[in-house]
């Protein structure tokens, strides 16, 4: 079941007669976990593990008896019906917006356990017995624990907030996005960012402008460089944090400031936050006096990273205008044109005495 290098275990979903809890509720039972159980939920948890329910039973009843114990706010996404466990773990995943793969499952059943097994090969399935030995596996320790992954699940609850809010929202697209109230920050990265910001770089490849990943080591030595600058911006609306979803490396040469990646979460592409990061890099290097300009490296899924330089103002240098996949492209921001002003659906927030303050 694991091998020697397991991948983490994103998201923990569990049955719950008999397994979360002892008893069976539609048999009259007032069931309760034991305490193991509960001291492995809040420390998964802790660790940016999130939990959802795939189980049989009532709805109502079930997820009554789940806030009566005080557990409800732990799972993310709750999954209970009468059809099949692997349909509904196929649920969680797509509600969650991530791989079966990252999936682990629980049951008492063993019966269970083989048709989901049988159903998604690579979802990782366990007896509850099991359980009080989870924090010591491999694949339940994530490699950097930060403060954004001890929130994770707050972030995951409010993106299935803001996906109810968009499927029934009845106005144009725009206007949705003003609703949100979106607010930007932009700051310059510190220690605790850089396990996040290193995340980012090997996690995100359709809006990376140059596909460069950088190591902590590597990070850290940047940011201490007085040629560079690593930039995080972070992301809330309405319905709360996305947490770090953006970074940005540029280097000061000679008069110019040359951006030498920008990335950005996927989870943020329809926000329109690609034209307000952009535009903050230009007005911070023309506030300091410099040429703005950007590599782009093109790939086979970054191509909306060239839409956004080039709506945000960049134009290419020289007659290079159809760039070939891994040759970089140099873009440069007119000398001529006026600032890029903020997008009007973003509130962009920066250090007191910067150029967007």
């Amino acid at each position: 079941m694991t091998t020697d290098a397991p991948a983490t275990v994103k998201c923990l979903v569990w049955d719950l007669d008999d397994t979360l809890w002892s008893g069976t509720l539609l048999e009259g039972d007032d069931p309760r976990p034991a305490e193991a159980t509960l001291r492995t939920l809040r420390a998964l948890d802790e660790r940016g593990v999130l939990h959802a329910v795939a189980s049989r039973g009532d709805h109502a009843t079930a997820t009554a008896h789940l806030a009566r114990l005080g557990l409800a706010e732990l799972f993310t996404a709750v999954e209970i019906g009468w059809g099949a466990k692997s349909a509904s773990v196929g649920r969680v995943a797509e509600a969650l917006g991530i791989g079966v793969d990252s999936l682990a499952f629980v049951d008492n059943d063993p019966v269970e356990r083989a048709e989901v097994a049988a159903a998604h090969p690579r979802v990782r399935c366990y007896e509850p017995e099991e359980v009080p030995d989870f924090l010591s596996l491999p694949e339940f320790r994530p490699r950097h624990l930060t403060e954004e992954s001890r929130r994770r699940r707050e972030m995951y609850r409010a993106e299935l907030g803001r996906k109810r809010a968009e499927e029934t929202y009845e106005g144009a697209p725009g206007e949705f996005l003003a609703s949100l109230r979106l607010e930007l920050t932009v700051r310059e990265a510190t220690e605790a960012d850089f396990a996040r910001a290193h995340e980012l770089t090997v996690r995100t490849h359709q809006l990376n402008t140059t596909g460069r990943t950088y190591d902590l080591a590597e990070l850290r030595q940047l940011s201490r460089s007085p040629h560079h600058r690593v930039t995080v911006a972070a992301l809330t609306d309405v319905h709360g944090s996305y947490g770090t979803v953006g970074l940005v490396v540029t280097e000061e040469e000679d008069d110019r400031t040359v951006l030498r990646l920008l990335l950005l979460s996927c989870r943020v592409m329809s926000r329109g936050i690609g034209p307000a990061l952009i535009g903050h890099v230009v007005r911070q290097a023309l506030a300091e006096g410099r040429r703005p300009q950007a590599e782009f490296v093109p790939t086979d899924v970054n191509r909306a990273m060239l839409v956004n330089l080039r709506f945000a103002g960049f134009r290419p240098l020289g007659e290079a205008t159809r760039p070939v996949p891994g040759d970089p492209l140099l873009l440069e921001f007119p000398p001529d044109a006026p600032p890029p002003a903020v997008p009007g659906h973003v509130r962009l927030l920066t250090p007191a005495g910067g150029p967007d303050a």
